[in-house]
């Protein structure tokens, strides 16, 4: 895969919970624990990979305000229970980037997709998702992250699609 690409991401149901709090300190095991047992008690099919979306950029809301949805999605018919909730993501054109990484190299890794979505003509138009592809590892006391980024993109406004 080139660097940053744009591809679309079809419409699906996701199963979430929202956490409120400083993104270094979700509970991501505490959750998916929830939401799978929720599964099984649902009596859906789920996804092969966990998700996040995160709605507040950590330069502009301060720790204690940030809002992210750990998710995942899932086939079937089923009504929120407790903290879960459920919604249908819509279909988007999202610009796409792999982070595979001590989780302290994040940073750099949005730098890169913001820079390219600026450069190439689009504008961030939603929350950034983050599909998890590997269960995180610690490797020399650091957290090792694999996952793809997708930051919902339109074309601004007069400029041309390509």
């Amino acid at each position: 895969m080139a660097e940053v690409e744009v591809r679309r991401r079809e419409a699906c149901k996701v199963a979430y919970i929202q956490h409120i709090g400083d993104y270094d300190t979700i509970p991501f095991d505490v959750y998916l624990s929830e939401l799978h047992a929720w599964v099984g008690k649902a009596k859906v099919m789920p996804g092969a990979l966990p998700l996040a979306l995160f709605y507040d950029s950590p330069q502009v809301t301060p720790p204690g305000r940030r809002r992210v949805e750990i998710a995942i999605t899932f086939e079937g018919q089923a009504k929120p229970e407790g903290r879960i909730r459920i919604r249908e993501l819509p279909a988007m054109e999202v610009a796409v980037i792999r982070h595979g990484g001590p989780s302290a190299e994040y940073p750099a890794t949005y730098r890169k997709l913001t820079e390219w979505i600026a450069s190439n003509g689009y504008e961030w138009d939603g929350p950034a998702i983050e599909v998890y592809t590997r269960q995180p590892r610690v490797v020399a006391r650091k957290t090792v992250i694999h996952a793809v980024v997708q930051a919902p993109v339109r074309k601004k406004l007069g400029t041309l699609a390509n």
